[in-house]
């Protein structure tokens, strides 16, 4: 008897599996019955066979920790440096601080922060001088410093440049030239995502974005940092953040630029709710568990409540609990590629990247990513694709548990609003038509919340 159990039984082809399935259909169509199409056009089938499995596109590496981040906006310095270093305690690896204020005090900030600790700065404002202090800290500190500064996600979310398209750029252009010790170019990846674009979208978008940084920024010396929303759905996320990496690496290599990406991802807001609020957490759970296994460098939650509760330490203590339980109970950091010779993922992989290549080259084709924001046409394709799906959800075929699906009638919200959760209208002046973020359940939402003032 062989010491191998598998050994006593006779290999069964893909072509079996589906004899029977078909008889078990009892003269229902395969196809109709049991293959789908997703948002990509990607026809997704009942089961994947080694018979039919292409050969992987990407290569298993080692095994790689993702870090635990924490979201800190910055209004007064000495709290937020405070608070910084009591997340830490309580388990987070990484502190992403936003900050509006270019007089903001960086040392101060850092200054009672571990040099092991990952540290990000979301700046909402292009300052040379800001950044170049920065550059000066990481080299004294000797620890990772991550400056995101997005011209290009700028003009796509709020319409206009920080100044304009050439100062910009040679602002960046003296930053590339300058600083040695820090990583500057942040692409939010995220925003095509939360406004409604598919994965084949968002991955050939984000992209596109980067490429812009590439053209424009020829010296850029350090990783590109690639902020990523993560949606619900499950497998299609792990392939999503695999692509992503697989053909940013592609593109930089193109370019003589030999650093990884840096990718840092968060649970999308499009399908939150703030009905039925507890269901948030089983979705940024799985949502989470689709970017450590696609990948991603560092992971920062969003808490529960975040839709319509001011950052607050509880929800931010149960939002950070979730990744802690995936990373020391779940044991999901200590695999290598665990997506790896999944037959569905790899396909799935192999489709996104086929696919996201297509349109990418498209972008690049007719003039770039920039010019195509100038057209509009990013944004009616996104507005597009946002569209089906809110029909989707407005039909009920893609259901929000507690929203539109099985809704609890006796939920009252309107006295617990902190925060205005809806999309806010600020009329402008723009240059080009912004991307908007969105909300799949915000008109149900709105329309339950009016009917508990009656």
């Amino acid at each position: 008897m062989s010491n191998n159990l598998f050994d006593e039984f006779d290999p069964v082809s893909s072509k079996l599996w589906k004899q029977k399935i078909q008889y078990e259909l009892k003269g229902a169509d395969y196809n109709e019955t049991l293959v789908w199409e997703s948002p990509e056009g990607i026809k997704v089938k009942p089961f994947y066979h080694i018979d039919e499995a292409k050969d992987p596109v990407t290569e298993t590496v080692q095994p790689k920790s993702f870090k635990i981040g924490q979201d800190i906006f910055v209004r007064d310095v000495d709290k937020s440096a405070a608070r910084a270093i009591s997340t830490i305690k309580r388990g987070a690896e990484a502190i992403r601080f936003t900050i509006n204020d270019a007089s903001t005090d960086a040392e101060t900030l850092v200054s009672g922060i571990n040099t092991a600790i990952i540290v990000h700065f979301y700046l909402h404002f292009l300052s040379i001088d800001f950044v170049k202090k920065l550059d000066m800290l990481a080299q004294g500190r000797d620890s990772a410093f991550f400056v995101h500064l997005d011209p290009v996600g700028r003009l796509a979310k709020e319409g206009n440049w920080y100044n304009n398209l050439n100062e910009d750029f040679s602002r960046l252009n003296t930053l590339a030239f300058e600083c040695r010790n820090i990583s500057f170019i942040g692409v939010n990846g995220g925003l095509y995502q939360n406004a409604g674009a598919n994965a084949v979208q968002q991955i050939a978008y984000t992209l596109a974005h980067a490429n812009e940084y590439f053209n424009r920024v020829p010296s850029i010396k350090h990783p590109v940092i690639l902020k990523v929303a993560v949606g619900t759905n499950y497998f299609f996320e792990i392939a999503k953040l695999r692509v992503l990496r697989l053909l940013f690496n592609l593109i930089a290599k193109e370019y003589g630029h030999e650093h990884d990406c840096h990718i840092i991802a968060t649970p999308t807001k499009r399908n939150k709710t703030i009905y039925d609020y507890n269901v948030n957490m089983l979705r940024t759970t799985t949502e989470c568990m689709s970017a450590i296994i696609g990948d991603a460098d560092t992971i920062i939650n969003l808490p529960y409540d975040s839709l319509y509760h001011k950052s607050n330490e509880f929800g931010d203590r149960i939002a950070r609990n979730q990744l802690l339980v995936l990373k020391h109970e779940s044991y999901f950091d200590k695999v290598s590629n665990p997506a790896d010779g999944a037959y569905y993922i790899e396909e799935l992989t192999q489709q996104l990247a086929e696919k996201a290549l297509v349109l990418f080259k498209d972008i690049e084709a007719n003039g770039g990513f920039i010019t195509q924001l100038k057209e509009g046409t990013i944004q009616r394709k996104i507005n597009e694709s946002a569209a089906r799906e809110q029909e989707l959800f407005d039909n009920g075929k893609e259901a929000l548990l507690g929203t539109n699906k099985y809704p609890n009638k006796n939920d009252i919200m309107a006295n617990d609003m902190e925060l205005f959760p809806f999309l806010k209208i600020n009329p402008r002046k723009t240059l080009v038509s912004p991307i908007i973020e969105k909300r799949l359940a915000e008109k149900v939402e709105q329309e339950r919340l009016q009917s508990e003032k009656v």
